[in-house]
């Protein structure tokens, strides 16, 4: 084999076989394949795609390139979301399940551009240890059910190198590239059962719903495959995922909404995919199972499974009764209208983007957190607010000026003006 007539082939469209490929991930992860090569077989992919055998192919061989977890834990769950904003369901979706007795162990990763990091989000937690052991992610997963750590470098290492390639290459947005991406480190966490959180919009990394929904086929397609019970749910990131975005303002609205005192589409989106998890776990039908996440949270179970895992991760789980206790902003900026107006939608990625000036992200990977900045969202769309109503408020420890995020933030929020006009 040699990787001229491998770029050759994927340019002219032609179907490597599992070889090639194995060849190929192997080679490249070794050092033995030159980026300037790899680039340009990326580059064929991106323009010609693979077919779904060279997909499952691919995310085999990205598996394979490192270790495989192997639990001592009889059923696990891991859920999965391609990214959004103010998206912390996994803080919410995995006590519940756990308190329902299915184990959830998942590992994460930090924020990437506008979307948060559920790593960054639990590291606000004053104390919170995010990069256990192996042995330590174990017991605590025996101990309550529900565990999150930080990326090992020992999984997927061929991933690593291939997304970092793929990111300084433009060669990111292709389907079978981020199905094979996702789903190697996925597999290599080699849970009995998986859930996928796709998400298609504004603040998406997939602007459609169609392309949500191929990826979302293509992912359950590959777990299958690997034997896994796999199910990908699509569901739209047009409006941030709750009120809040930023590290410690999304713990606080987790908890809140596992005190039972949150409504609405976070709740609901939580709900449905806690339901699928237990529904692939033979807790039974998917309306029984919507009932028993329902239990979890209005019985207090849920919210204790999530005390016992920040504090047996070091944390501070005096949160989940007193909120305050979490970092907070020394200054606020409130955005207000100037007149009478209907919101009809927002630029999601904008948002994101807000946030990260205001310093709840990076924009050098180095960057610290300040993790008690954020948004805190006062409407939603279709929302009648009048002239005054905050729209927005803003929330920092390091931004002073608020004047550029705070045009940021207003141009990302689209409306229409309903006030009539006076007559004199």
């Amino acid at each position: 084999m040699n990787i001229i007539d491998i770029i050759n082939k994927t340019k002219k469209s032609q179907e490597l076989s599992e070889e090639e490929i194995q060849w190929l991930v192997s080679g490249y992860t070794k050092g033995d394949i030159p980026d300037y090569q790899m680039s340009a077989w990326l580059m064929a992919v991106c323009l010609n795609g693979l077919s779904d055998e060279e997909t499952f192919a691919l995310t085999a061989a990205m598996r394979d390139s490192g270790d495989v977890l192997h639990l001592n834990i009889p059923l696990t769950a891991d859920k999965h979301s391609t990214g959004g904003v103010g998206d912390k369901t996994s803080l919410i979706i995995g006590p519940i399940v756990a308190a329902c007795g299915v184990c959830v162990a998942k590992m994460s990763g930090r924020g990437l551009g506008h979307t948060g990091g559920t790593i960054d989000t639990l590291e606000s937690i004053k104390g919170f240890r995010t990069d256990l052991h192996l042995e330590e992610f174990e017991y605590i997963l025996k101990k309550t059910g529900f565990s999150i750590i930080s990326q090992t470098g020992e999984l997927c290492p061929a991933d690593k190198k291939i997304y970092a390639l793929r990111n300084a290459t433009g060669t990111v947005d292709s389907i079978p590239l981020i199905c094979a991406s996702i789903m190697s480190k996925k597999l290599a966490m080699n849970a009995n059962i998986l859930v996928l959180d796709v998400k298609y919009g504004s603040g998406a990394f997939m602007k459609t719903k169609k392309e949500a929904e191929k990826l979302a086929s293509l992912m359950e397609k590959v777990g299958t495959a690997a034997g896994k019970k796999c199910k990908a749910v699509v569901t739209d990131m047009d409006s941030p995922l709750g009120k809040n975005i930023g590290n410690a303002l999304e713990v606080k609205e987790a908890v809140e909404l596992l005190q039972g005192k949150i409504s609405g589409k976070l709740y609901d989106i939580c709900i449905e995919l806690a339901a699928e998890m237990l529904q692939l776990a033979g807790k039974g039908s998917f309306e029984e199972c919507c009932q028993l996440a329902k239990d979890a949270i209005s019985s207090g179970k849920a919210l204790e499974v999530l005390r016992s895992t920040i504090q047996l991760h070091g944390g501070n789980d005096k949160i989940c009764d007193d909120t305050s206790l979490l970092p907070q902003p020394l200054l606020k900026y409130e955005i207000r209208a100037t007149k009478e107006m209907e919101i009809l939608g927002f630029d999601c990625e904008e948002l994101g983007m807000t946030s990260l000036l205001l310093g709840a992200g990076r924009i050098n990977k180095d960057d610290k957190l300040d993790m008690s900045a954020g948004i805190v969202m006062n409407c939603d769309i279709g929302d009648h607010i009048n002239s005054d109503d905050i729209i927005m408020t803003l929330y920092s420890s390091v931004c002073s000026d608020f004047s550029v995020p705070a045009l940021r933030a207003l141009n990302a929020v689209k409306f229409k003006i309903t006030e009539r006009p006076s007559y004199t």
